[in-house]
């Protein structure tokens, strides 16, 4: 998994908590301690997902654009991290029984584990984060 999901569920989580009030991108990598950048990536996939809004110019930023009940930590790891579990094999060794199937062994097995833990992740909401984080 990579950081992106962690840092859109972060996101995620802070502009529900200021449900009528713009944050910029610095207020949120600030929040999160990061480079602005690594957050507007991230808040660029959030847009182009529908999940957020954003405006332009002065008092200008970003807001929520849907219920914290509705956004599933598996539809934001589909959207930031699906496929980083996938072990990264050496090249393929025809030669070999092992070495010819080790990465067509070790894909099937990875990718029954991101289908398990995407619906274990479905079980959760950014309004979850929010009830654990304020508890």
């Amino acid at each position: 998994m990579n950081s992106e999901f962690t840092l859109a569920v972060h996101s995620l989580a802070y502009l529900s908590i200021l449900p009528d009030k713009m944050s910029t991108s610095d207020c949120l990598a600030e929040s999160a301690s990061v480079h602005p950048v690594r957050i507007r990536k991230v808040l660029s996939i959030l847009r182009k997902n529908g999940y957020i809004k954003s405006k332009e110019g002065a008092g200008g930023g970003f807001i929520l654009n849907t219920n914290p009940s509705e956004i599933s930590l598996k539809d934001i790891y589909i959207m930031t991290s699906e496929g980083t579990l996938q072990p990264k094999c050496s090249k393929i060794n025809e030669h070999c029984i092992i070495g010819a199937n080790m990465q067509i062994v070790l894909n099937g097995i990875f990718s029954d584990g991101e289908k398990q833990l995407c619906e274990f992740l479905s079980q959760f909401t950014i309004e979850d984060i929010i009830n654990r984080v304020k508890s």
